[in-house]
């Protein structure tokens, strides 16, 4: 009797410990899916991670943590990548395929160190997102803001030197983190980062076989919500350096409700919209060009 072969899938993965979760969850979830697989990992450092000093939005902003990763994948060195899904800049490269959106956490952000209606006049706050600055400079406009790069137990660390610092409460919840002050945003107050909280699974668009098997641990549900929130970035333009949000919800009826925003970098503007319906591309993309031709966007976004 012949034995069957098992599978064997590479995973490429930054080698944070919170990537290398992300990653562990992605194994865990093909191995409940089908028994067969076996998983292994292949680490790769990329231009965010070997340069932890120069803003993001210096260095090129969405997609300085994917690259490299996903280049792994189109030269064979692996099979599959897991993302963040917020690092994931709007248009997928040629060549891959965006297989899987497997689960989202908690997509809020959350301040450390120093509830935000605790926050004292001029406080400083630590973040490295230009978004969050611009949000939380929209709502107090009194504060001070420092940078912040690194990964989360670096960032967590600067508590000890600023008033709060600023992270995405699904890194927390993740790693099993619990600061001793942690006020979690409601998106009300600060509208997250495009698919934060999402995981995102891409492979060759050329390897049915990993494509089929990553089919299995799709959540629909929420591939719907970040397929609204992808829609609304995708129109306003990937390059885009400015403050950009969008958080999705799929409704009792099935449609998809979206709300995105665009902002000045200071803050001072913020121009935030909801629209409703039931192809969240169309729905995301709606929603870019009225805040982009009738909300003013196009002039916060600058020339093309």
């Amino acid at each position: 009797m012949v034995e069957e072969t098992a599978v064997r899938i590479l995973v490429a993965t930054r080698g944070s410990p919170l990537a290398l979760w992300q990653a562990d969850r992605v194994a865990d979830l093909l191995r409940s899916s089908d028994p067969g697989i076996e998983v292994g990992f292949v680490v790769v450092a990329t231009t965010g991670d070997l340069d932890r000093t120069t803003p993001l939005e210096q260095m090129g902003g969405q997609g300085v943590f994917v690259k490299e990763i996903q280049a792994a994948v189109l030269d064979g060195r692996a099979d599959l990548a897991v993302h963040s899904a917020k690092d994931l800049p709007a248009l997928t490269p040629d060549g891959l395929l965006l297989a899987a959106i497997p689960e989202r956490g908690d997509p809020r952000d959350a301040l450390v160190g120093c509830r935000l209606a605790d926050l004292p006049e001029g406080a400083r706050v630590a973040t490295g997102s230009i978004r969050r600055r611009a949000h939380l400079a929209h709502r107090r406009p009194d504060l001070r803001f420092e940078p912040l790069r690194g990964n989360i137990a670096t960032r967590l660390a600067r508590t000890a030197d600023v008033d709060a610092v600023v992270v995405a409460q699904a890194a927390l919840d993740r790693l099993g983190l619990v600061p001793d002050v942690v006020d979690p945003l409601d998106p009300g107050v600060l509208l997250p980062q495009v698919a934060q909280g999402a995981l995102a699974v891409e492979c060759r668009a050329d390897d049915a076989t990993t494509a089929a098997l990553l089919s299995g641990i799709e959540n629909s549900a929420v591939r719907l919500a970040v397929d609204a929130e992808r829609g609304f970035l995708a129109e306003l333009g990937s390059g885009c350096d400015l403050p950009v949000a969008a958080h999705a919800r799929v409704l009792d009826d099935g449609s998809v409700g979206l709300t995105g925003a665009i902002s000045s970098p200071e803050g001072d503007t913020l121009l935030l919209e909801t629209r409703q319906g039931a192809d969240p591309g169309t729905v995301g993309r709606a929603l870019a060009r009225h805040l982009l031709d009738e909300r003013g966007g196009a002039a916060l976004l600058g020339p093309a």
